[in-house]
């Protein structure tokens, strides 16, 4: 977790990863898409997205858990399939809340883990956003803009702001699509695999559909604010899809307990066990023997 969240901060935060530097044709109509705004100025701020990611999932699964543990039917089987765990001699780690921790831990290390993947590959590929030409403003005068189909690899040909330039090269895939379909299927799965109450036969596909349309909602808006291209917004979708699956289908096995099925006692080595405790086996001839002593008492009396 902690490695994750620094390599997140180092693609977020400094400038130790370079941006490649994708060629471009001065005449492009793809790249040629009014300037939208910086990110603070779209309908759906980064603040907005992170908090709203974050804090979704984080409330449905305290919810969910503080609920199934607090109904006596899915409490034994939910005490049945955990272990409670000491730590120190002090705390005691319940079954509520080792799954807590487990399922939020989980969630919050798939979250930086997408991050990571949508920066690197914005790193590597350095596609270029809809409105790259409008910031990048060209120099249409020169020799190399003056042909239609000759294609531009010099950066330095753009004469627009330096910072918002560099920030028109991070198109692939779309971090807001990847984040934003990674915690709405993670939340999914999480209600699907755990909610079984009878009276949440309409509550459930309603969460869980409700979350999948904001996440698609979030997507189209990148590409009506001529934010990201389609390709960027699917592709963030399918990366974000990938690592929600992996964790809850490998990482937390569907949301199920931990302690598998009980293993079977190994028989005991008999080399290690006293004499004494095996049981005494009559031998044939001292059957015999006393078979003759009843007979000669009998003769006798």
């Amino acid at each position: 977790m902690a490695g994750t969240v620094l390599l997140a901060y180092y693609f977020e935060c400094t400038d130790t990863f370079q941006v490649h530097i994708q060629g471009f044709f001065c005449q492009d109509g793809d790249l040629m898409k009014p300037y939208p705004g910086t990110e603070e100025e779209s309908f759906i701020t980064p603040l907005v997205l992170y908090c709203v990611l974050a804090a979704t999932p984080t409330a449905i699964i305290f919810i969910g858990e503080i609920s199934m543990y607090f109904i006596k039917s899915t409490r034994e089987s939910l005490i049945a399939q955990e272990k409670t765990i000491l730590t120190g001699e002090c705390c005691y780690l319940n079954p509520l809340l080792r799954r807590i921790i487990r399922f939020v831990g989980v969630f919050a290390f798939g979250l930086f883990a997408t991050d990571i993947f949508v920066n690197a590959g914005q790193v590597v590929t350095g596609h270029l956003t809809p409105y790259f030409l409008t910031v990048c403003k060209p120099n249409y005068t020169s020799t190399d803009c003056r042909a239609h189909h000759q294609f531009i690899n010099n950066g330095n040909i753009c004469t627009g702001d330096l910072e918002v330039i560099e920030k028109a090269r991070r198109s692939f895939p779309s971090k807001h699509a990847a984040l934003s379909v990674y915690s709405a299927l993670y939340a999914t799965m999480y209600i699907t695999s755990t909610i079984k109450t009878k009276s949440s036969r309409l509550a459930k596909p309603v969460l869980c559909l409700g979350t999948l349309c904001m996440a698609f909602l979030t997507g189209l808006n990148r590409v009506s604010e001529y934010r990201n291209h389609c390709s960027d917004v699917i592709a963030g979708f399918i990366l974000g899809t990938a690592v929600a699956l992996f964790l809850g289908m490998c990482v937390v096995h569907n949301f199920k307990g931990t302690q598998g099925s009980p293993s079977k006692p190994k028989p005991e080595d008999p080399r290690g066990v006293p004499l004494m405790a095996f049981p005494r086996i009559e031998s044939p001839l001292e059957t015999l023997s006393a078979q003759n002593h009843s007979a000669s008492m009998t003769e006798v009396t």
